[in-house]
């Protein structure tokens, strides 16, 4: 499983010209679900997102997490962060877990947030979505449950 994770000012998705979900100071996850993923690499996952210290104490050093600012948190399901490019011009998706199996992990994920008392926001599996964001900072990280990087 692997994330793009945002710091950001606020964040809103739409889907067919409509608002789906918004969120203001906290982080964008956007979510790649892999074969072989479990709920265990969400979890794994969904803890390491929200206990990362990417925001600033008083002297401006990374020193809080999400709950330490009292910060939101929206959830993006995309499939193409699973892509290999390392080959050719044309993204492989293979390694890209297929539709209920990665909806139903992404939902869990989703689920888990929610049940850790944070307001969630989240996309439309498998919609095409619009998400703009004011990045904050930028201050942007990469993580991957198999601690690829």
């Amino acid at each position: 499983m692997r994330a793009v994770v945002q710091r950001v000012k606020n964040a809103r998705v739409t889907v067919d010209g409509a608002a789906v979900s918004e969120i203001g100071h906290g982080l964008l996850v956007l979510l790649g679900v892999e074969k072989y993923d479990k709920e265990a690499d969400a979890d794994y996952l969904l803890k390491k997102i929200v206990e990362l210290r990417i925001f600033s104490d008083a002297d401006g050093k990374f020193n809080h997490c999400l709950t330490d600012v009292g910060g939101e948190i929206m959830i993006i399901s995309q499939f193409t962060i699973c892509g290999d490019a390392r080959k050719g011009r044309r993204p492989s998706f293979t390694d890209a877990e297929k539709g209920k199996q990665a909806e139903e992990l992404y939902e869990y994920m989703v689920y888990m947030a929610k049940d850790m008392g944070l307001k969630v926001g989240e996309g439309r599996f498998g919609a095409h979505m619009e998400v703009s964001l004011v990045n904050d900072g930028p201050v942007t990280m990469l993580l991957d449950s198999g601690k690829l990087f």
